[in-house]
């Protein structure tokens, strides 16, 4: 699974080329206990004056590399993976080879601070659904047609082929995405 970052996350990774290998691991730490304390302007206004930018360019420069460390955990890719991801940014091999070790050392303790915070992602709480069964007609006397009535968001209603159907494409699609020819497209569309 590739990575699709946003541009305004790329423009704050953009920074990252700009500053040595030592300031990006640095950048890697504090990102680390952005996740574990929050946020700390102090650190912000030290390395922005050690390295003489703006400290908004040093807090995006931070957030933008933790942005890419906690997706990349969250959705657990693979070496190959995030380097591809990484690589759609731009960056020379040597911050790429960085940017691998901080996620292949951290990506487990990201992950567990990720699911000790508090989720607010959407969920499912009462699936409501129904399945009518048609079991003749004054036409036909003996014939079975399916029907699935489920309520989400909107009610939704298919009968089992078109959702066995369904599935079977979404899965198709899932598969297709993952491969290396479709990962070669995604990169020449960035």
């Amino acid at each position: 699974m590739l990575l699709v970052l946003s541009e305004d996350h790329k423009e704050h990774l953009a920074f990252l080329p700009k500053v040595d290998a030592a300031v990006v691991r640095e950048f890697g730490r504090i990102a680390l206990e952005f996740l574990r304390r929050g946020s700390s302007p102090k650190i912000y206004e030290g390395a922005a004056r050690k390295l003489c930018v703006p400290v908004d360019m040093v807090q995006h420069g931070v957030e933008g590399l933790m942005f890419l460390m906690t997706e990349s955990s969250k959705h657990m890719i693979s070496e190959m993976d995030f380097l591809d991801s990484v690589l759609a940014l731009g960056f020379g091999d040597e911050l790429n080879q960085i940017l691998l070790q901080l996620y292949l050392q951290h990506h487990s303790q990201i992950r567990s601070i990720l699911s000790q915070l508090p989720s607010n992602l959407p969920a499912y709480h009462n699936l409501e659904w129904r399945l009518d069964v048609q079991l003749a007609s004054r036409s036909v006397c003996q014939q079975v047609i399916p029907m699935l009535t489920m309520r989400l968001s909107r009610v939704l209603q298919t009968d089992p082929s078109t959702l066995l159907h369904l599935i079977s494409t979404l899965e198709a699609a899932l598969s297709a995405i993952k491969t290396s020819h479709s990962r070669r497209v995604l990169r020449n569309i960035k």
